[in-house]
Formats: structure tokens, sequence, C-alpha cells
């Protein structure tokens, strides 16, 4: 999600894994098993303790899965 105001990018922001689940629709333990296997952007650890994932990143995913299901093969 790329969003400009008075032509100035809008930082991106970093969510929580609760606002990604939230988001994807998927649990814990699926988000982090496919980190594992490359198929979701991976968290940026911001303290020994905490992880946030790119709101960016998030939202191109959704919209590469969304396209996938929406796109007959």
């Amino acid at each position: 999600m790329t969003t400009e105001i008075e032509g100035a990018p809008v930082p991106d922001r970093l969510l929580r894994l609760a606002e990604v689940r939230h988001r994807v629709g998927l649990g814990k333990t699926m988000i982090y098993a496919m980190i594992g296997e490359g198929r979701f952007p991976r968290p940026y650890k911001i303290t020994p303790a905490a992880a946030r994932w790119s709101e960016r990143e998030v939202e191109a995913w959704i919209a590469v899965v969304t396209r996938a299901v929406s796109t007959p093969s």
C-alpha cells in the first residue's frame, strides 16, 4: 500500500502479530510456518523481545494471495 500526503510518501507502519493475524485470518503457528517456508513476509526484530511486520509487505502479500485465488488456473 503506497500512499502519499502532498507528494511526500507516508512512512510504513509496523504491525504487531495480533494485527497481522487479524488482517490475514491466520493463526500464529500458521504464520510462522509460512515464514519458515518463505511464503509469508518475515518480521523485523525491533528489540530482542519484539517483532513487527511491515504493513506494506503484509498488504502486498494479501494482494498476491487474493489475485492468485481470483485468477482461474
